[in-house]
């Protein structure tokens, strides 16, 4: 695809230890597999992070080493635990004539009738899928449409999922999407506060007399 982010690399000769070298000098190393034997990459660090902000994990990536192309996908990013950067990178070689699994994110749009009505909002209980398609035919996201839920019983279910053409979606076709919540009405709240006083408790149990206590 011509709007495919392409990622600049150069083929990296340190490997182990010898790659903090690279990092000091602004470069991740990285490999891509998947294909053939694995190639050992290097590509600039700023460069890198812009193209990752873009495309994540679920996109395709074309990664340009010399005169050679792979079309990839994000496979690991390891980070450092307390600056965040990137200091190392997998890619995994995909065959664009056979199928891969992937993760697609689901997204809420529309607005479901009980919420014009006031009584609460649906919420997405399950946050993705697992996927199945040819590589050109990868999305990153499925709409789960709220507007379709009328009442606060109505649940969406993953068979209910609408997906493109040649996407196949392996999650449990039983699983649940969403639920409703209730908006809590603002006596409820109140009542919720509510202390009685003790002139108001009433005491159940039997009453005991000073005779019954021993000096």
């Amino acid at each position: 695809m011509s709007d495919r982010v392409t990622i600049i690399a150069e083929p990296r000769t340190l490997i182990g230890k010898q790659v903090k070298t690279l990092r000091r000098e602004g470069i991740v190393p990285g490999v891509i597999y998947g294909q053939s034997d694995p190639i050992h990459v290097q590509m600039n660090r700023r460069d890198l992070r812009r193209a990752l902000r873009i495309v994540g994990t679920t996109h395709l990536v074309n990664v340009e080493v010399g005169s050679d192309s792979h079309t990839v996908l994000v496979r690991e990013i390891q980070q450092h635990v307390t600056r965040g950067d990137v200091l190392h990178i997998d890619f995994m070689e995909v065959d664009m004539k056979g199928t891969l699994t992937s993760e697609a994110e689901l997204v809420a749009i529309g607005e479901s009738g009980p919420t014009r009505a006031g009584l609460g909002t649906p919420v997405l209980v399950l946050r993705s899928v697992e996927i199945e398609c040819l590589p050109d035919a990868l999305i990153s996201e499925i709409e789960v449409d709220f507007g379709l839920i009328q009442t606060p019983d109505h649940v969406i279910f993953v068979k209910d999922l609408k997906v493109p053409a040649g996407v196949k979606i392996l999650t449990d076709p039983e699983a649940t999407v969403t639920s409703f919540e209730y908006t809590m009405l603002e006596e409820e709240a109140e009542g919720d506060d509510f202390m009685p006083s003790a002139d108001s408790v009433e005491v159940i149990g039997r009453h005991v007399d000073e005779e019954d206590f021993d000096d």
